[in-house]
């Protein structure tokens, strides 16, 4: 009887993606499948993405990662949560800051007491003073989750991500899975052999004249999308009518005082501007409209715009917002850009990487790759995706600002039927539903919206359970112990320089 498990597996392509998916199929799949990862030095890797989520952590626990050793070889530091500034209008900020906030009573989500007591004057007009990540992250301190604290304390739950240099992280998953058996292949992908029968693929030819056959192949060939695009030609539903961003500017700069715990996205007359502190370099990039903002002019007001010295020319991107098709498509699964792309604005690229990385285990193929399994990988990838799409369409299209041809257009867009019922319900009631598959949570909508002047004209009835005498007490207790939590943490660099220092920050 012929052998039905996948014993061969050949991913096409390095960088994070790659290093990333040879890591967790290393570990998690052992010794029963050889992998093999085929790279090539002369192309190179996007390496833009240096801020992640929270999610990531759990990948680095699966493959038992010291946290410690890992920010420390990355050159990395710790994010709570981004700053979005100038987003609602010029001279404004908030922050979606990661984990909880205020805590529920009963039934209710602590916002919903929020938007009475805001109503009624007895609360800040904005959530930040409500979240610890949002007022630690303002006052740069940080600590991880601390053992000996109490355990209703919020100091026993800080949700957090981390800033790093992706290619250096690429670096540390290879050192990772070499170990682990990965056996790495140096050179080009000239051809891709298919199968005539199944239309398969069968093999990759390479420049050498080696031809590698495998019989799972995970394509991390990045926008290329050398397996799942050139060979199988899968299309791709672009969302560009909604995400009109479809150009990148980065270029790091100079450290010019002690690193921030968060992301900070600013607002530009044609896009917006990242900023990622690490701890030998701060990261800076524009994400822009080229429809309204030229190549040299986005790489000007970059330059103008830095804290610091530029260590580098400008590097410029191109990339086109969408999906493919099937990011699984036959024998081929589409990890990373080479699947997708959503922009960087909530930092999800390196999430998206993860999770199908995640969602190919546990729905791990046979030779035989049942239709079933691949139909319910796409439609699992496909819905995560729109998602977290209409996540990001929400910071573009709830918005006052006028200043700008871009802005206007963004204001005024239409706008997909599922974000916008969850808009007005919100700003209803402020009622959020989450669907229990998709990336952000109940809070994470709450703050952007209220954040992009989403207020809603009521609450919900069964706040009224609490009398208004014990609502006004209740919100000041909740910002009196948000603030003295934010203040007991340590300043971020001191935990840097206590826990994770890198040994040589250059």
């Amino acid at each position: 009887m012929t052998d039905p498990a996948i014993r061969n597996i050949v991913i096409v392509g390095g960088g994070t993606a790659g290093w990333m998916a040879a890591s967790a199929l290393s570990r998690t799949l052992g010794k029963s499948v050889s992998i093999r990862l085929i790279e090539s030095d002369e192309i190179g890797i996007i390496g833009v993405g240096e801020a992640t989520v929270p999610h990531l952590k759990l990948f680095n626990n699966l493959l038992g990662i010291n946290e410690a050793d890992f920010v420390r070889k990355t050159f990395g530091s710790f994010k709570l949560g981004i700053q979005f500034v100038d987003w609602l209008r010029m001279g404004e900020s908030y922050i979606h800051g990661f984990g909880s906030m205020g805590h529920e009573v009963g039934l209710m989500p602590f916002h919903q007491y929020w938007i009475k007591a805001m109503h009624k004057g007895m609360a800040k007009k904005n959530l930040g003073p409500y979240s610890v990540n949002s007022v630690a992250a303002l006052k740069n301190r940080f600590m991880a989750p601390g053992l000996d604290v109490p355990a209703n304390s919020p100091l026993g739950s800080v949700a957090y991500a981390y800033h790093f240099d992706a290619g250096l992280y690429a670096k540390y998953l290879r050192n990772y899975a070499e170990l682990l058996g990965v056996k790495r292949t140096e050179g080009k992908i000239l051809g891709v052999e298919l199968n005539p029968l199944s239309g398969f693929v069968d093999a990759v030819k390479l420049e050498s004249g080696e031809r590698v056959e495998g019989e799972l192949f995970i394509d991390c060939s990045g926008f290329r999308g050398l397996l799942i695009e050139q060979a199988l030609k899968t299309g791709y539903d672009e969302y560009t009518q909604w995400l009109p961003c479809d150009r990148a500017m980065a270029v790091p700069c100079a450290n010019v005082g002690e690193p921030t715990p968060y992301t900070r996205a600013t607002a530009r007359e044609a896009g917006w501007q990242w900023r990622i502190p690490l701890q030998h370099r701060t990261g800076n990039g524009y994400v822009y409209s080229s429809k309204h903002l030229s190549e040299d002019e986005a790489a000007a007001k970059l330059l103008s715009r830095l804290d610091g010295e530029a260590l580098a020319d400008p590097r410029p991107l191109r990339f086109v917002t969408g999906l493919r098709k099937k990011p699984w498509n036959k024998n081929v699964v589409a990890i990373g850009l080479a699947s997708g792309f959503m922009e960087p604005l909530e930092s999800t690229s390196i999430f998206m990487i993860q999770s199908g990385i995640t969602r190919l285990l546990k729905l791990f193929p046979e030779r035989d790759f049942s239709r079933v399994l691949i139909d319910r990988y796409n439609d699992q990838v496909t819905f995560e995706s729109e998602r977290i799409r209409d996540f990001l369409i929400l910071h573009y299209k709830a918005t006052e600002r006028t200043d700008t041809e871009f802005w206007n257009q963004c204001r005024t867009m239409d706008i997909p039927q599922s974000l916008k019922d969850n808009i007005d319900l919100f700003a209803d009631s402020g009622r959020f539903f989450r669907n229990a598959e998709e990336m952000f949570a109940d809070v994470s909508w709450v703050q952007v919206m209220v954040g992009q002047g989403i207020v809603p004209r009521t609450h919900h009835p069964l706040v009224d359970q609490m009398p208004d005498s014990d609502l006004a007490g209740f919100m000041a207790s909740i910002e009196n112990v948000v603030g003295q939590c934010a203040d007991a943490m340590p300043l971020h660099s001191q935990f840097i320089a206590q826990h994770c220092r890198a040994e040589k920050v250059a």
